[in-house]
């Protein structure tokens, strides 16, 4: 079982910057794959970012070069660097690590 806690989201203005953080525990030996996924009221989770074990990233068109995301091995977290915000940002962000979600994140932007 994978445990993950996110930390990091907030309110902040349009053209602002927050990083979101994302520490795993427990049985995360062997997951490739991590990434961050957005959610607004009424609507699916969609994809934000993802990482593999290789450090290959994967990001949605509309977050392109504004977000980065990273991985720090020896402290077991994701990170996803978020620049330039704009409102339509504004989501419950939850970190994957492998088949398992996070608590969710509130990245709020104001205009």
């Amino acid at each position: 079982q994978v445990q993950l806690v996110e930390s990091g989201g907030g309110l902040v203005q349009a053209g602002g910057s927050l990083r979101l953080s994302c520490a795993a525990s427990g049985s995360i030996f062997g997951i490739n794959l991590m990434g961050w996924y957005r959610q607004t009221p009424g609507k699916q989770r969609t994809l934000v970012a993802l990482i593999r074990s290789g450090g290959a990233t994967t990001y949605a068109d509309s977050v392109k070069g504004r977000f980065t995301i990273s991985r720090d091995n020896t402290k077991n977290t994701v990170y996803l660097q978020m620049n330039s915000l704009k409102p339509e940002d504004t989501a419950v962000y939850y970190c994957l690590w492998g088949g398992s979600w996070g608590q969710g994140t509130q990245v709020t932007v104001s205009s």
